[in-house]
């Protein structure tokens, strides 16, 4: 009898199992025994082959590549992507290495996404730069069965002189931005002092114009009770006459009382005119 070989297929890989040349079937993790070559009396079996496809998470970085952009800049760029298969048998049969032809996919992004942006473009938008490649090749892989997670601008390096001109223009830059940031804070502080002397005034004034209101209406409450009072005393008086006018009595006792609290007091003068009073003879 033949002999048999045994293989143990981790969690994180596929087996693919080849018999004579042709796929079979997709082995999961698990311990397989594959046949021997040679099988009973002498005679030659099924050729069988596992073909193991990693299935993880992976990391592929394209350095110092070199890139014109739209405006005739040559750059260097630095790209990391990040990828898993998804379909081993695609991985393994549409392309003769799937690394590789991440690599080549990507390349070929990064080059079309900058061909078609300025030096501006790129320096303001980094991370669309970015996302322009990985939507570009992930449509690429798909097709052999791998996923791109990230496919990130890791870094661009700019020629010598262009980098001290970048450095002046970035330096110029800043200083504006700053010179303009403190012109509108001087501005908006200008503002907000012009407010508050505006609400202090009308403020002032209305308190003013309060003050006078008060004093105002201090003045005619006070008038209208001295008015009232000299009425009401009026019309006491009025009273009182018509009672004197219709007792007489009552107002020579009123006269009498008034002689009385006058004869207290030792420094009062009273005077009656007694001729008045006297009778003819």
């Amino acid at each position: 009898m033949g002999t048999t070989t045994e293989i143990v297929i981790k969690n994180t890989h596929r087996g693919l199992r080849y018999v004579d040349g042709r796929l079979t079937d997709v082995l999961e993790a698990g311990r397989y025994e594959l046949p021997a070559a040679s099988g009973r009396f002498g005679k030659r079996g099924p050729v069988v082959e596992v073909t193991l496809v990693d299935m993880r998470e992976r990391e592929l970085t394209l350095k110092g590549q070199e890139i014109l952009t739209s405006d005739k800049v040559a750059l260097r760029v630095s790209i990391l992507t990040h990828f898993k298969v998804v379909d081993p048998v695609a991985a393994v049969e549409r392309v003769d290495s799937y690394t590789d032809r991440v690599y080549s996919d990507v390349q070929l992004a990064a080059r079309r996404s900058l061909a078609s942006m300025t030096l501006e473009d790129i320096l303001t938008n980094r991370n669309q730069l970015s996302e322009d490649i990985l939507r570009d090749v992930q449509g690429a892989a798909a097709g052999y069965g791998v996923e791109i997670l990230r496919a990130d601008v890791k870094d661009i390096v700019f020629p010598g002189n262009l980098q001290e001109v970048m450095n002046r223009v970035l330096a110029a830059q800043r200083l504006a931005e700053a010179q303009l940031v403190d012109a509108r804070t001087k501005a908006e502080k200008d503002v907000l002092e012009a407010r508050a002397r505006a609400e202090a005034d009308q403020v002032t004034a209305a308190g003013r114009r309060d003050a006078t209101r008060l004093a105002a209406e201090a003045d005619a409450a006070a008038q209208r009770i001295r008015v009232e009072a000299e009425v009401d005393a009026l019309r006491r008086l009025a009273e009182a006459a018509a009672v004197y006018a219709e007792h007489p009595a009552l107002l020579r006792l009123r006269e009498l009382e008034t002689m009385t609290a006058l004869g207290g007091n030792a420094e009062a003068r009273l005077y009656i005119g007694f001729d008045k009073h006297s009778t003819p003879n």
